[in-house]
C-alpha cells in the first residue's frame, strides 16, 4: 500500500492541496477496502497487532506530513498547528473509513478531513 500511496502522490496535481487531497483519499479506500473481506471481530483483532507494521505507518506518517507542509506554504492548510500533529488527525480520523460501508461514506469522510485543515 506504500507504493500505491508514494504513485498517487507523484502522478497527482502539482498543487500541494489536490495532492494531500489524492493521497489521503486513497488511503482512507484502501483503509476502507483492507477490512471489506473480513470478519469484524477478526479484522479488529488483526488490526490491533500492528507492531510489525510500524515502520510502515511512520512512513506514511513522513508522507502526509510533507504533503501537509508543501500545502499549509501554499496557504492551503493551516499553519497554526505543526504538520506532524495534522497527520495523527488525518490518519486516525481516516481509519474511520473501516467502520463505513460504502465508498461515498468514505468520500464523504475525507471531505471532512480535509475540511478540518483548512487555515481558519
Amino acid at each position: 500500500h506504500l507504493a500505491q500511496l508514494a504513485e498517487i502522490r507523484d502522478r497527482a496535481a502539482a498543487d500541494p492541496a489536490r495532492r494531500l487531497a489524492a493521497v489521503l483519499e486513497a488511503y482512507a479506500q484502501l483503509s476502507h477496502g483492507s477490512r471489506d473481506n473480513h470478519d469484524p471481530e477478526l479484522a479488529a483483532l488483526l488490526h490491533r497487532q500492528v507492531r510489525h507494521l510500524e515502520p510502515v505507518l511512520q512512513r506514511v506518517h513522513a508522507m502526509i506530513c510533507d504533503l501537509l507542509t508543501e500545502a499549509a506554504r501554499a496557504g492551503d492548510v493551516r499553519g497554526d498547528v505543526p504538520p506532524a500533529e495534522l497527520a495523527d488527525y488525518c490518519l486516525h480520523a481516516l481509519g474511520a473509513a473501516a467502520g463505513n460501508h460504502t465508498t461515498r461514506a468514505v468520500e464523504r469522510l475525507v471531505r471532512v478531513t480535509m475540511a478540518g485543515l483548512r487555515p481558519g
